[in-house]
Parts: C-alpha cells; structure tokens; sequence
C-alpha cells in the first residue's frame, strides 16, 4: 500500500513542497561561493527509535488465534441463555440524538447506517453517513464482532455472528439515552450484544460470544473505512492509531505519549496487537472510531486491511477506469473473552476528542487529542489552530476571513527578521570585493594543500572585524519555514475548513477550483524576487531564480488546499508592501546601488 496522502491535495504534493524548499536552499549556497565554507549547519534532532510493540503485526493470525481463542479464566459474564433464541425475521433499531442516527438491523446485530447531522457528504447532497456502504458489503458493517478462524482454517463463526438474525430488546425508533441489547443462542454458540447511548458521539458496548461451553475472544469491529471516503486518494488517507505510553522507548519528542501510526505496508489483515493501550482504531482524514477499553492492560487489537476496487474519478459518470485501494479497520476486544469498552465514533474535532475522559497508564493525554495528527511542527501547527479558531469565533465568523487576519498578523510579525536579513545581506555586499581579494591571493594553492586553510582564517577573522554573520541572510528563511510547513500541516487535519466558504471559494480544504489563488501566488512571488537583492549572486542568476522558484512553487501549490494559497499568497502580497519600503530606505537605496554597480561591471 502506498504512503498515506492528504486526500485534498494532489498524491506526493507533502514531499514536493519539501523537496522544493531543500533545492531552494542548496541553489542559494552554491551561488553563494562566499558562504560555502562558513555556513553552519542547522542542528537536526535525533530521530527516535520506535520499539516494536509487544506481539506485533508482524506475528501470525494462526498464533494469535491460539493465544486469544483459549480462555484464560472462567467465563465471567456469559449471557444467561439456556435455549435456543433467534429472530423469525429481519428487523431494524433506529437510535437518534441530535449528533447522529444510526441504524441496527438485527441481522449480525450491526449498522447498516451511522448519519453524523452536523456534516455533509462531499458526493451527495445531504448529511454524511460514515457506513461505506460499498466497502462494508465486502468487509463488515460497524458493530459487527471479529472473531479468528477455527483450528481448521475457516471462517465459519465469524460469518455465522454476523449473519444471524439476533433477538432485539427494541425495534423501531429510539431517542437518546437509549439501550438495546441483541441476544442469539443455538446448540453451539450463546451471543449477547449491548449497546448503551447518550447525547455525545460516545457509545458504550458489550459484547459476549460462549462458543461450545468456553468464552473467546470476539472483538467489536470498524472494518470497513467511512463514508467520506470517495475517492482513491481518500483511501490511501486512512489510518490506524493507537495510543500506548507504557515503554519509555515509545515516548514521542513532540508529544509527551505515543501515537503509532502504521504505514500501509506494515497493516495485514488479522494481525494482532496485544495492549496495554488506552485507545485504538481506524480513521481517515476527518473521521474516526475509536475504541477504548475498560481495562487497557488486558486489551488487543485486530488491524483488518481489505482490497476494494473504485472509480479512478468518481465525479465523471461514465469513468470505466477503476483502480484497487486498501481499506483499512480495526477490531478491539479484551483477550479475557468478554468485552466491555467505549467507542467514540464521529469527527476529528478538538473539542468534541477532548470531551471524552480516557485511563491513562503512565502520563499520556487524558482524553483523544492523539488521533489529530499536527505532524513534526505540531508545538507550531496546534497553537495556530487554536488562534485561527479563537479567530474565527471572536474577531470575524468566517474561516476565510479568519485565516486573512491571522497571515497578515503572522506576516507583520516576522517584519523584524526581513529588516535583519537586509542588512545582513548588506554587510555581505560591502566586504565582497575583500573577500574576493582574499581568495585571489590564494588561488593558486589546491583544496588540499594546508596553506589554504589561512584563507578561511583570514575571511573569518574579516567577518568577525565587521561585525558580518554569514547565514545571516538565510536565517530569516529558516525561521519562517516552520509556519509554512506548519500551517500546512494545520490547515491539512482542520475539520472546521471543511466545506468552509470564502468568496468563490467553496471548500476551503480542497483547491480553488478556479486556479485563482494559486496564480496570484505566482505573479506576487515572481514580484517580490525581483523586488528583492540578492545578496552574493550573479545578476543572471539572480533573474534565472526570479523565474524558477514561482514557477517550481506555483507547480506544487496549483493543486494544494484553496485555505493554504490563501495564506501563501496574502503573505506575498504584504511581502511585497513591506519590501517595497524597505527598498526605500537608507538600506535598501545603498543595497540597490551596490547592486547596479555590480551588474554595471559583469556587462563590461
């Protein structure tokens, strides 16, 4: 399975925007001879080595089967069913607050839709149901109960749970709070589900399977992704989370708990991952269902990952073009047999995830913040998001608008470190014709020969007479780098922008649909490089990366979140205002006349 890609941005968009930075700064330092030898290098942090966890994905289904199906302790709360009980026919429960509606169907005791009210289907007109239904045909409904194959290889149990018609304790509609428990019991196996609801998107479940006299392991299933996912990019955003913080090698450096995301390749279906953890389960960009056990040290997960085949475009009615995704879900029971656990299923949004209370082992987060992913910038990316919201719900009810205030407060805060980085580059220009002197004087030594070592002492002993710092002029651009790759992070996982407004705009997570943004981007950034000296760089140079980087970045951003270009581009345009002064200053007149003068003797 391929790396999980941002469903709203074109595949491999994350590594481009990276790649385009890293060439950017290589392409500086090579036209910039002078800074070759005494440009530091930016410390990198040490990458952290992530144990294994205990029983990995990597063991069998075959041995996890043994090791879950045996029971290690009596029965403890085997239903109380001594005949055989199970439905004449197919029934349906309908349990609604004003979150969702979800429907039962008494066949498998399972969902056939889960309606969230609040938000809308991107493919359909109105709300969203989180039931692939599509996927869930093929791989399981929501609720259904995993359970490993018998000694012989076969599945017959697992299908048998989930195909039976279960005896429901209500039919027809419920409102919130609500219980409905489905029982089923023939000569072989004696079944009870129970589900309790109330006015928030947590559920509690529990569920008991007595197969021939012993209590197995049978573990409430998400296995078949969700409704929003429409297209093969949406696909390759799903995700299995965990949170376990019981190993000191597992702490994360950004966060103080741990949050293993499997990568794709490393999820096999039926692979089993034994706790303790406080929380696990499946979900894609905007949505998830997490399961949280009562008692964490006693808990496995399931990882379930099955192949589907889509429309490489579904919005054209006559695509014959299909292409196989993955879709990845998670099962989560307690390897005691009976299984006793929450299940918070709906949004990733702050403030609902940090509603719900959740034991912790060590010193992780007490609630689900985990399953929003801010990435490697997220000490940056969640404070911005908190101040876009604050933003949004107090300055101006608008996202868009929102997201202008905060760039150009962002922009005009980073005012300062453009001022720094002028003058930077100012003092390089005034002792350029030393250095240059310096370096004809040794010339003619190689790199090898020890002589040329003076040179870089005395070069160093020049910056140091006249007060110069070589990275000076990058500095700046390293310390804003972090809020662009942060804010992209941000605006990539910020449910609130979904489907969110501004001008013509009319979902601010996917990309303008008329290139507009995008295409201001361009022409600003073409602007403000060639309203901008280059300190040390040729003229010709100068203008061969006036054209490329608009061009190199107007490539990966054409097609990234219309809210990113939003915020890109409105920094190039204050940019522009901000440079356009500066230009007119002591500074900038001296710098612009150092550069003429310059450009004068090259045409000579």
């Amino acid at each position: 399975m391929a790396d999980f890609k941002n469903p709203q941005q074109e595949p491999g968009a994350e590594k481009r925007l990276l790649l385009v930075f890293l060439l950017t700064f290589v392409v500086l330092i090579i036209f910039q001879p002078l800074l070759k030898k005494y440009m530091p290098q930016a410390p990198v942090a040490p990458q952290q080595k992530e144990s294994a966890p205990q029983q990995t994905a990597a063991s069998s289904a075959a041995a996890a089967a043994s090791d879950l199906a045996a029971p290690s302790v009596p029965s403890r709360s085997a239903p109380a069913i001594t005949a055989n009980k199970q439905a004449a026919s197919e029934a349906e429960t309908v349990i609604e607050n004003d979150l969702y509606k979800i429907t039962f169907t008494n066949r498998g005791a399972q969902v056939k839709s889960w309606i969230l009210k609040k938000f809308d289907n991107d493919a359909q007109n109105g709300p969203l149901d989180l039931v692939n239904a599509a996927a869930a045909q093929k791989c399981g409904y929501p609720l259904s109960l995993w359970t490993y194959p018998s000694s012989s290889g076969d599945e017959t149990l697992r299908n048998k749970l989930n195909s039976v018609l279960y005896v429901a304790s209500n039919e027809g509609q419920l409102s919130a709070p609500a219980v409905i428990t489905f029982e089923y019991a023939d000569q072989d196996v004696v079944v009870r589900k129970t589900f309790r609801f109330d006015h928030t998107y947590v559920l509690n479940a529990e569920t008991s399977v007595v197969y021939k006299g012993a209590e197995i392991f049978a573990a409430p299933a998400w296995p078949a992704g969700f409704g929003d996912q429409a297209t093969p990019a949406s696909y390759a955003a799903a995700r299995i989370d965990y949170h376990n913080d019981a190993s000191v090698d597992r702490t994360a450096l950004v966060f103080p708990n741990f949050v293993l995301r499997l990568a794709g390749k490393s999820i096999s279906g039926g692979n089993t991952i034994r706790g303790p953890f406080e929380w696990a389960g499946a979900g894609d960009q905007y949505f998830t269902a997490i399961f949280i056990p009562d008692d964490p040290n006693t808990a496995a997960m399931v990882t379930l990952r099955n192949s589907l085949q889509v429309p490489r475009d579904p919005q054209k009615a006559d695509s014959k073009e299909i292409i196989n995704v993955d879709v990845l879900g998670a099962a989560v029971g307690d390897v005691r047999g009976a299984t006793s656990e929450r299940v918070y299923v709906g949004p990733k949004e702050l403030s609902s995830l940090e509603a719900v209370s959740v034991p912790t082992i060590k010193n992780g987060d007490p609630d689900l913040r985990g399953t929003v992913d801010f990435g490697w910038w997220g000490l940056i990316s969640r404070p911005l998001f908190l101040w876009l919201k604050w933003t949004y719900k107090h300055v101006y009810p608008n996202w868009g608008w929102a997201i202008v205030i905060q760039t150009l407060i962002i922009t005009v805060a980073l005012l300062p470190l453009r001022i720094t980085q002028m003058k930077s580059m100012l003092k390089m220009q005034r002792i350029a014709p030393q250095i240059k002197s310096i370096q004809e004087k040794y010339k003619k030594y190689s790199l090898r020969d020890p002589r040329k070592a003076a040179m870089n002492e005395e070069i160093s002993a020049l910056y140091k007479k006249e007060g110069v710092n070589p990275a000076g002029g990058c500095l700046p651009l390293l310390i804003q780098f972090p809020f662009l790759i942060a804010y992209y992070r941000m605006l990539g996982i910020a449910l609130d922008l979904r489907h969110a407004h501004w001008l013509w705009i009319s979902d601010l997570s996917a990309r303008d649909p008329y290139f507009i943004l995008p295409i201001i981007m361009v022409v600003s950034m073409f602007a403000m490089q060639r309203m901008t000296p280059q300190a040390g760089m040729d003229p010709a140079q100068q203008r061969m990366m006036t054209v490329m980087m608009p061009l190199m970045m107007g490539f990966i951003f054409f097609n990234l979140a219309a809210g990113l270009n939003l915020y890109y581009t409105e920094s190039n345009l204050i940019s522009i205002a901000q440079q356009a002064i500066m230009n007119r200053t002591k500074v900038g007149r001296e710098m612009r006349e150092m550069m003429e003068k310059r450009a004068r003797k090259k045409e000579k």
